[in-house]
């Protein structure tokens, strides 16, 4: 089975490009870890410019998150696979879409779910503790790709608007570089400037199969 990244490439190179800029830097001379914190979690080790690893957020790879499982056991899979319960469809469905926080709590609703613990549900904090304790874990990981030398660890994506979220996960990272937090998506944003680029003749068009 080859091994894929399906991560937040657009989202996570517009954060990591965003944060040289604002300390004088360029993407290229920094070795960053990003993570997207969104219905998946991507991290991703960003070398000199360029990804060099990330984690499959969409199949079962990493964290789990709101709507994905991340990563399972693999023989308790296969079990589930072949108990006749599920179908294919159904099972895929049970791995994203359906997994995480939604196969828990019933709802990805993170505002929701935070209220639940500023009320006292115990079980609702287990389960984004167990969440920012695995993200951690993943970019930790990264960590080990780039060798230690790490300029700088990004939290991005929507859910990075939780201190309570990110300032957890920050305290088991920081010992590896310094945290940033950038909350919410540059998506589209990102897609307009590197048209811009591209068209200016600062960066390359590439083409995808």
């Amino acid at each position: 089975m080859p091994r894929v990244c399906i991560w937040h490439a657009l989202n996570q190179r517009a954060i990591a490009r965003r944060y040289a800029k604002s300390i004088g830097s360029r993407y290229e001379d920094l070795n960053l870890i990003v993570c997207h914190l969104g219905g998946g979690i991507s991290v991703a080790a960003h070398e000199k410019g360029r990804a060099i690893d990330a984690n499959n957020a969409l199949d079962g790879e990493g964290p789990f998150s709101p709507e994905r499982a991340g990563t399972l056991p693999a023989t308790d899979l296969i079990h589930l696979c072949f108990s006749g319960r599920y179908t294919e469809e159904q099972l895929k469905r049970r791995v994203a879409g359906q997994a995480g926080l939604m196969a828990h709590m019933g709802t990805t609703d993170m505002l929701q779910i935070l209220k639940q613990i500023d009320e006292g549900d115990a079980h609702a904090k287990l389960l984004i503790d167990a969440m920012i304790f695995h993200t951690a874990k993943t970019i930790a990981s990264e960590g080990a790709v780039l060798r230690g030398k790490v300029d700088a660890i990004l939290l991005t994506g929507g859910i990075a608007h939780s201190e309570y979220i990110t300032s957890r996960i920050a305290d088991r990272v920081d010992y590896l570089a310094p945290v940033h937090i950038f909350p919410g998506e540059d998506e589209m944003k990102a897609l307009a400037l590197n048209v811009y680029y591209v068209l200016r003749g600062e960066r390359e068009a590439k083409e995808y199969e």
